[in-house]
Formats: C-alpha cells, sequence, structure tokens
C-alpha cells in the first residue's frame, strides 16, 4: 500500500500554523496596546504642561497677563531631544508663543482639552489645546493655551516595544513549535503502541488486541479483532477440512491398493501388468500425498499454539528410526545412529518435532538406492543439530533455498513417488521453535544432509 501523507506532519504543520497565528496576533495586541500607552503618557504630559500654563494666566484690567513657568516646558524635555512649541492665545490675538501654530478644529470647549497630530514645521507634532476663560463672568476672556511636541520621543519607544514583541513572539512561535511537534508525537503514541503489539506477534497469531486503546481508536481496533477472528475461524475451517479430507482419502486408497496388489498377481499379460502397476504408483503418489497434506495440516494448526514440553531429543530420534526402519529394510538400506549415550533436553513440541524428523527420514530412504547407508546423527554445540545424512541422487542442480516451498521437487526426482511437502513441514517445524532447516550436499560422497538446527 502506498502511503498517501503522514497524520504526524499534518497536525505538526496545523498546529504550527496556529501557533503561527496567535504569535502574529499577540505581536500586532501587544504592538498597539504599548503604542496607545505610550501616546497616553505623553498626552498626559502635554497637558499636564498645558494646565501649568493657564494657572499662569492673570487678568488685570481687562487685560491678560502670562509669567511663562520654567517647570511647564521643562517637563517637556526627553532624551531624544524633542521640539517643543506653544501658543497662547486670547480673543483670537496670539499673547505669546508662535504664531503659526495651529489651533485644532474642533475648537477646545471649557473643561475639555483637545489632542491632535499634525504635520508641522517639517514634523509630525502631537498637540494639546486647553480652554480657560479669564475674568468676570460677563466679560470673560476666553484663552486657549496650544502646547505642541515632535513624536520622536515616542516613535522611539514605539520602536523599542516593536523589536520587543518581535522578540517575544518569535520565541513564543519557536516554542509552541516545538511543543507542536512534541503534541503531534504525543497524539500518535496510541497508534504507535498498537501497531508495535501487531508487529511483535508472529505471522499466525491471530489473538484480539488488548493494547491500551484511546475512545476514538477503539472502533479501529474492533474491527481489527473482529476481522482476525474471521480470519482464524476460516483458517480454522481450511484446516479441518484438510485433515478430514486427508482421513476420507487414504483409508479408500489403501483399499483400492490391496485390491490391485491382488489383482496384479492374477493376471498374465504384461501390459496388463503394467497397466496395474501404473495404477499402484499413482495410488501410493495420492496416498502419500494425502498423509503429508494431513501433517502440514496439523504442524499450521499447532504452531499458533506451540507446546513447550521438556523432550528428549535422542529419544525422538530413535522413534523415528524405530518407526521408519522397516521401510528402510525393504530396500535393503542400513540406518547407522550416531546418537549421544546421554539425552539432549530441549522444550518444545514433541509432536511436531517427531513428524519433521519422520518426514526428513522418509526422503532419504525414498530417494536412496538400495544396499545403501543413512546416518542419523544429534549434536551439541553451539546449536542442537539432528542431522539425516543419505547417499541417494541429491539434488542436482536445484536450487536449494527453493525446495522448502511447498509443492517442490528437485529436477531429477524420476519417478519417486512425492508431493514436495516434506521439507516445507520440516522447515515450518524449525521456524516455530526459532531454529531453521539447513540443506547441503553430502560432504563424504553422492547425496544431501538435511539438519534441523535448534536454540540450545
Amino acid at each position: 500500500m502506498k502511503p498517501r501523507g503522514s497524520i504526524r506532519r499534518r497536525l505538526f504543520f496545523q498546529l504550527s500554523g496556529v501557533a503561527a497565528i496567535l504569535s502574529l496576533a499577540f505581536f500586532l495586541i501587544v504592538r498597539v496596546v504599548a503604542e496607545r500607552a505610550a501616546e497616553g503618557t505623553q498626552d498626559d504630559i502635554l497637558a499636564a504642561s498645558a494646565t501649568a500654563i493657564t494657572d499662569s494666566l492673570r487678568s488685570e484690567d481687562g487685560q491678560v497677563t502670562l509669567e511663562l513657568p520654567y517647570s511647564a516646558l521643562s517637563m517637556l524635555q526627553t532624551v531624544h531631544q524633542d521640539r517643543v512649541f506653544y501658543r497662547v492665545v486670547a480673543a483670537g490675538e496670539t499673547l505669546t508663543g508662535y504664531d503659526d501654530l495651529p489651533v485644532p478644529d474642533p475648537a477646545p470647549t471649557r473643561g475639555q482639552p483637545v489632542f491632535e497630530t499634525i504635520y508641522y514645521r517639517g514634523d509630525s507634532f502631537r498637540v494639546v489645546a486647553i480652554l480657560r476663560p479669564l475674568g468676570p463672568a460677563s466679560a470673560a476672556t476666553d484663552v486657549v493655551v496650544l502646547v505642541a511636541q515632535t513624536r520622536l520621543g515616542l516613535e522611539a519607544i514605539s520602536r523599542q516595544i516593536t523589536g520587543v514583541a518581535t522578540g517575544v513572539g518569535v520565541g513564543f512561535f519557536l516554542l509552541a513549535t516545538a511543543l507542536s511537534l512534541w503534541a503531534a508525537g504525543s497524539a500518535l503514541t496510541p497508534f504507535d503502541r498498537i501497531t508495535g503489539s501487531v508487529l511483535r506477534r508472529g505471522p499466525k497469531d491471530l489473538r484480539p488486541v488488548t493494547a491500551d486503546t484511546p475512545a476514538e481508536l477503539v472502533p479501529l481496533v474492533e474491527a481489527l479483532n473482529n476481522f482476525m477472528a474471521r480470519l482464524r475461524a476460516s483458517l480454522l475451517r481450511t484446516e479441518d477440512f484438510i485433515t478430514e479430507a486427508a482421513h476420507r482419502v487414504r483409508t479408500p486408497l489403501a483399499t483400492v491398493r490391496a485390491q490391485a496388489e491382488v489383482t496384479h498377481r492374477k493376471l498374465n499379460k504384461p501390459e496388463h501388468k503394467q497397466a496395474i502397476r501404473e495404477m499402484i504408483r499413482a495410488i501410493d503418489e495420492c496416498s502419500r500425498s494425502a498423509g503429508q497434506m494431513l501433517d502440514h495440516a496439523m504442524v499450521t494448526f499447532r504452531t499458533d499454539s506451540l507446546a513447550r514440553d521438556d523432550v528428549d531429543l535422542v529419544a525422538l530420534m530413535a522413534e523415528a528410526v524405530e518407526r521408519l526402519g522397516p521401510t528402510a529394510e525393504l530396500k535393503d538400506i542400513f540406518i547407522r545412529q550416531d546418537l549421544p549415550s546421554e539425552p539432549v533436553p530441549f522444550r518444545g513440541d514433541g509432536i511436531l518435532l517427531q513428524a519433521a524428523l519422520q518426514n526428513v527420514l522418509d526422503n532419504a530412504i525414498k530417494y536412496s538406492p538400495e544396499d545403501s547407508e543413512i546416518t542419523v546423527a544429534v549434536e551439541v554445540g553451539e546449536a542442537l543439530r539432528l542431522s539425516v545424512t543419505d547417499q541417494g541422487r541429491g539434488f542436482g542442480d536445484a536450487d536449494l533455498s527453493r525446495l522448502i516451498g511447498r509443492f517442490e521437487r528437485g529436477g531429477n526426482v524420476g519417478q519417486v513417488v512425492g508431493s514436495g511437502l516434506g521439507l516445507t513441514i520440516a522447515n515450518d517445524v524449525a521456524n516455530a521453535h526459532d531454529g531453521r532447516l539447513s540443506i547441503a550436499n553430502n560432504k563424504e560422497g553422492q547425496g544431501v544432509c538435511v539438519s534441523l538446527l535448534l536454540p540450545r
């Protein structure tokens, strides 16, 4: 299956995108709030300066006088050397200050200062206007006090705030990105745990998945368990069918073979005898195939729930020789047993190991010529080796690694009856016990050596 995208990468990018948006929003909010706070601070100082000037206004004999206090303008001094201008307007006439400093529009009202940003003498200024009536209520004179200051200090503060906000925003984004990567990995940990739980199983382990599962993954795990349950039931039905079919076929075949041999003895014509011999050979091939299919089905079934019993490998090999000894004697084949005098213990499935040894030894007998010798041995080294060495025809130029496949046979088997399942059964049994099957040519002459290598 070709993967399409990655949930981890997609989740990481989505969380990183959210972090970028939040970082940008944080930057803009901090900058706007800080600039407004700095502007408000400047406005308060301008208002305090203008108020100090208005407090110095006097009305004497209908004339407005002013003694400009030093503190009114000194409070506007900054490290950025902002320029300050002022103007006092009484009854529309400039009492003191700069005549060209414009009065804000709309003009201020009593008790309510007016702030405005203007472009004046080549610079941007912040100006405040305060109105104060002087004199008797019936003949009061409206005096407007204007104080303006350049925005150099405010712009410097703005740049400083922008730099700080940018640094904080970038730091927040990097931290949020790192946390996004961690969050994406943490969110997918249940997937990794379930995947590991399945991958650690053998190829035939179809037990339900019981790993801790979040609520969102419960439907997926339940669907997986249901699928494995259906698959397990299907495999069991198949194995039962093969077992039953092998049983059903072997008994009638044995009966037919016996009848064919009786008929062969009664016939006189050579062509009739040849036909019966061909029939007997076909029956033998069918019977052998049915028997090995039964063994293979039994091996497949038992490897799913492998028994771990204490067995003696020497006794298992001796038992295999005893069972197939009569078959070897019919061809005058001598089976030499090179077995240790002491037991060789092993924890495994005795039935499966016995089936593997019998299939390997049966192959050796089948492909060995008459008056030859077969050597069976049990050796204890880095691994436990159960070997069967014959003096037969060997495998010719066949690929030895291919012979463990089902129904695979060498190219030089001739007319020897066989199904191609013997080595497959032995290989499955070795793999089930964490071992392997070794196939090699006989180092001492013609024939082959087939060994089961089991871990100590």
